[in-house]
């Protein structure tokens, strides 16, 4: 039933996207809103309140479901899977902002380039020179992937549907709160982000190992155990340090923004190549072979079970 599920949900993903500022996601949206301006009295206690009771009860909810459907029909809670994982993944949600990214780079409209990166990353991208946008179109191309697709999956995997639901709800939880800078609202956030760090402990270093499985598996290694602690967020920096040495190339770096120069950790091997357009697309290849290596190990786990 586990691989059934993924595959049914990715073609309807693929066929029938889900944008992420649908009327689901608004909802649940104005619910935490509504539990923050509850809750939020800028301590750390009311921050673990706040982040039980947003993602507790769904992921409760979505169990029981389950289990109820299970018990009458096996192909009903078989189409409930496939829902919650329909909602949970989100390939299609950030491919398009890719597409157009290669798109514009390809045609030398940096200009276009730079807008959609603005509007993606909710951050300036005026500055960014080509091969920065480039670099950016990747990083958050991976990172998205492993969000919306590998840690689902991997949750989805070990827990089943309220697994997957639960990851996704931390996920956007910890975008929503654990980003949060100022004094006040960061306490209110801390636990949301250590939350999702935790969660996101196993599938961070799952993404990182399938691209270094279908990439130079040696390079991916030796970045991931050298680079990935010198990133601000150790996740985000397993993840991308993985990938730039599965692919060959560099990775974070100094990026032209907000009037000066952006100082980051550079990932990759010293005599790898600097990205340009042509490693958009091997970015893509990487993650989809990711993908596949991930769907044949979960049939193979599926029929080694059914024995």
């Amino acid at each position: 039933m586990t691989f059934i599920s993924l595959v049914a949900a990715l073609l309807l993903e693929q066929w029938r996207p889900l944008r992420s500022g649908n009327r689901l996601y608004g909802v649940f949206a104005r619910y935490v809103n509504t539990i923050a301006q509850n809750f939020n009295a800028g301590q750390y206690r009311h921050g673990v309140i706040s982040w039980l009771l947003a993602v507790v009860p769904v992921a409760l909810a979505t169990l029981i479901v389950y289990w109820l459907l299970h018990r009458v029909s096996g192909v009903l809670a078989l189409a409930w899977n496939i829902a919650v994982l329909y909602l949970a993944l989100g390939f299609r949600q950030f491919s398009h902002f890719y597409t157009d990214v290669a798109t514009a780079l390809r045609g030398n409209d940096l200009a276009r380039a730079r807008e959609v990166l603005t509007l993606w990353r909710g951050e300036s991208g005026h500055e960014l020179t080509s091969g920065e946008a480039a670099r950016v179109a990747i990083e958050l191309g991976l990172m998205r992937s492993h969000r919306h697709v590998f840690g689902v999956m991997a949750w989805f995997v070990l827990l089943g549907p309220a697994g997957a639901i639960a990851y996704r709800l931390a996920a956007l939880l910890n975008d929503r709160w654990g980003a949060a800078r100022d004094a006040e609202t960061a306490a209110f956030g801390a636990f949301a982000a250590r939350a999702f760090e935790v969660i996101d402990w196993l599938p961070v270093r799952l993404t990182a190992l399938g691209f270094a499985v279908v990439g130079d598996f040696t390079g991916a290694v030796e970045c991931w155990r050298g680079q990935a602690r010198t990133w601000r967020v150790r996740g985000q920096g397993i993840v991308l340090a993985a990938a730039a040495g599965a692919l060959g190339v560099k990775l974070g770096g100094v990026l032209h923004q907000h009037g000066s120069l952006e100082y980051r950790p550079q990932l990759g091997e010293l005599d790898a190549d600097e990205v340009d357009v042509d490693y958009l697309q091997a970015a893509v290849g990487l993650i989809w072979r990711a993908l596949v290596l991930w769907m044949f190990l979960i049939l193979f786990g599926t029929i080694a079970r059914s024995f």
